[in-house]
């Protein structure tokens, strides 16, 4: 029995009956089946990742559509308003030269009044200034019998003129 002291040979032989105690029992039918089970579920992990992928990938394509949406109408919104803006602008030059102008005209009939005024205060003044040096004159230089004459001729001149 020499076989028996030759290591090699007896771990062979050691091997060969584990491998062989291990397919009685079916110990590889069930690993295969473990296994099998297991690339099942992860056949079926990759199918439900890559289903989610797609839909991820319909979410993701529709709300670049909508963004896309939103971008166009927030554009319109803003060239909208900056239309709206201008003619504000232009409607607001309009209404200020308006008002510039009517401010203008009060102001220059206000100086032509005030002109008027004036001119009338001075001629008022002139006539009273006037007046009171002609009475002064006649006053002094005038004799009382001249004076009766001069009033009855000026009656009838004023009479004549208002008929």
């Amino acid at each position: 029995m020499e076989i028996l002291n030759n290591t090699t040979i007896v771990v062979a032989i050691g091997f060969v009956i584990f491998v062989g105690v291990l397919i009685y029992y079916g110990v590889p039918g069930l690993l295969l089946g473990k296994l099998d089970q297991r690339a099942e579920g992860i056949r079926a992990d990759l199918d439900e990742a890559r289903a989610l992928r797609e839909e991820a990938q319909t979410l993701l394509a529709s709300y670049e559509r909508k963004q896309k949406e939103v971008a166009a109408q927030a554009e319109d919104i803003v060239t909208a308003a900056r239309k709206e803006a201008k003619q504000a602008a232009e409607q607001a030059k309009v209404d200020i030269a308006k008002s510039v102008e009517r401010r203008l005209a009060t102001a220059s009939e206000q100086i032509d009044a005030a002109e008027q005024a004036a001119i009338r205060q001075v001629r008022d003044r002139a006539i009273n200034v006037a007046v009171a040096a002609a009475s002064d004159v006649l006053r002094t230089k005038m004799k009382e019998m001249d004076a009766g004459p001069m009033i009855d001729a000026s009656i009838e001149e004023v009479g004549a003129k208002l008929h």
